[in-house]
C-alpha cells in the first residue's frame, strides 16, 4: 500500500507543480506590478490577483491530471493492492466469471470518470465567468452533442451499417 502510495503521489507531484506554475507564469508581470503600485502586500497579490486569474489556465489541466491518476490506479494491481480491478481479480479467481467482472470494474471506472468530469465541468464554468471562454451552452446540451447516443435521432449510427 505505501509502494502505491508512493508511486501514485510521486508520478502525480511532478506534474501537478508544472500545472500550476504553468498557470502562475500565465498571468501576465503588469497585474502584479499594478497590485503593488497600490501598496498592496505579497501574499494578498497572489492570493486576490494573480491565483483568480491563473485558476482558469490551472483547472482543466488539473481535472484532466485527477483523472488520469483515477484511471492509473489500476496499475497498483499489479503490486496486490486492493482497489477496484484486484478486487474484480479476487472474485474472478474463484468463480471463473472473467469477463462479466471485467466490464463490471469498467463500468465502475467509467462511473467514477464521468462524475469527475461532470465536477470538473462545474468548476471550469465557475472560473471562466466574465471571460469569454464560456459559450452559452448548457450542460446538457454540451452533453448531448459529444455523446452520440444522447442525441436521440440515430442518424450517428445510421452510417456505421
Amino acid at each position: 500500500m505505501l509502494a502505491a502510495y508512493a508511486g501514485l503521489t510521486l508520478d502525480v507531484a511532478a506534474f501537478s507543480a508544472e500545472i500550476v506554475r504553468g498557470g502562475i507564469l500565465s498571468v501576465a508581470p503588469g497585474q502584479t506590478e499594478a497590485a503593488q503600485a497600490l501598496g498592496l502586500g505579497r501574499g494578498r497579490i497572489f492570493r486576490r490577483i494573480v491565483l483568480p486569474q491563473a485558476m482558469p489556465a490551472i483547472v482543466p489541466a488539473s481535472g484532466n491530471l485527477l483523472i488520469g491518476m483515477l484511471k492509473a490506479t489500476s496499475i497498483v494491481s499489479v503490486i496486490a493492492v486492493q482497489d477496484l480491478l484486484y478486487s474484480a481479480q479476487l472474485i474472478y479467481n474463484q468463480n471463473f466469471l472473467i469477463i462479466p467482472l471485467l466490464m463490471v470494474a469498467t463500468l465502475w471506472y467509467i462511473v467514477l470518470t464521468t462524475l469527475l468530469s461532470i465536477g470538473q465541468y462545474f468548476v471550469e464554468r465557475h472560473y471562466a465567468r466574465g471571460s469569454n471562454r464560456r459559450t452559452r451552452q448548457g450542460f446538457w446540451r454540451i452533453l448531448r452533442s459529444n455523446a452520440p447516443l444522447l442525441r436521440g435521432n440515430g442518424q450517428e449510427l445510421a452510417g456505421l451499417s
